[in-house]
């Protein structure tokens, strides 16, 4: 992967996935600037690369559009978006519905997907083209049983991938997902007892997804990510994909 003379920016880039993300652009030879509501995580890992860290709350329209044109300011360009943040829901969603837990997790895994990538579009064209990328999760191609909130925000991400890549294929903008398993991220630090003896992916693995996906993937396709196994573009059962896509039955929560 060569991006010495682009660049690009990362939301939730102040740990896990992201940082490994960021380091990964980096390495490429872009310049990256660093989103985060985690003002100083940001401004560490933009250190480590010579990048540029933004402080931002991604269920802001303003604040991600902000962004997005900071970033273009600092760089002249941007070629490539990943927007990353993420959070769980700490609820069920069925018996239970905390509506302030509700808003903020369909904001952040949501909301942030669709003001970033409308946000990002412009300045793409204006590069001549470019790649957004969205994380997604296994749960936004199968069902996670106990999370139905987090498995919806997923299946959303997923669903406005798909839908907005053949609107922006013939502008040279490539938009794809990333869906990835249970990854030893600060997102399931909470909960990590409970993975005693079931296989993670690391952040690296995840990166390595992203580098395949600028590297070779079609428009609109939503690559799974499971520990042991290539991450591959997923296909979806009836419905035509991209030559070479995997079958449904490939992904589940089971480990592999």
């Amino acid at each position: 992967m060569d991006l010495s003379g682009k660049a690009a920016l990362v939301t939730g880039g102040a740990s896990g996935i992201g940082a490994a993300a960021v380091r990964r652009l980096a390495a490429a030879g872009a310049q990256v600037a660093v989103v985060d509501r985690d003002e100083a995580g940001a401004e560490k890992v933009a250190a480590e690369v010579g990048g540029f860290a933004i402080a931002a709350d991604v269920t802001d329209l303003d604040a991600v559009t902000g962004a997005v044109a900071a970033a273009e300011e600092r760089f002249g360009r941007l070629d490539v978006v990943f927007l990353n943040a993420g959070i769980t829901a700490g609820q069920s969603g069925i018996e239970d519905l905390d509506l302030d837990g509700y808003r903020r997790i369909m904001g952040v895994n949501v909301d942030h997907v669709v003001f970033g990538l409308t946000a990002a579009v412009p300045a793409l064209r204006r590069a001549g083209g470019g790649h957004i990328i969205a994380t997604s999760s296994l749960a936004g191609l199968t069902g996670m049983p106990g999370d139905a909130l987090y498995t919806l925000s997923k299946h959303a991400v997923v669903g406005y991938v798909r839908s907005a890549a053949p609107t922006l294929a013939a502008e040279n903008i490539t938009v794809n997902a990333v869906c990835p398993g249970f990854a030893d991220t600060p997102l399931i630090a909470h909960a990590k007892s409970q993975f005693d003896g079931f296989p993670l992916l690391t952040a690296e693995d995840v990166a390595d997804a992203v580098e395949g996906i600028l590297d070779r993937a079609e428009p609109g396709e939503c690559w799974f990510v499971q520990p042991g196994r290539e991450p591959a573009p997923y296909g979806f059962r009836g419905v035509p994909g991209p030559k070479g896509s995997t079958p449904p039955p490939s992904v589940s929560w089971e480990a592999h």
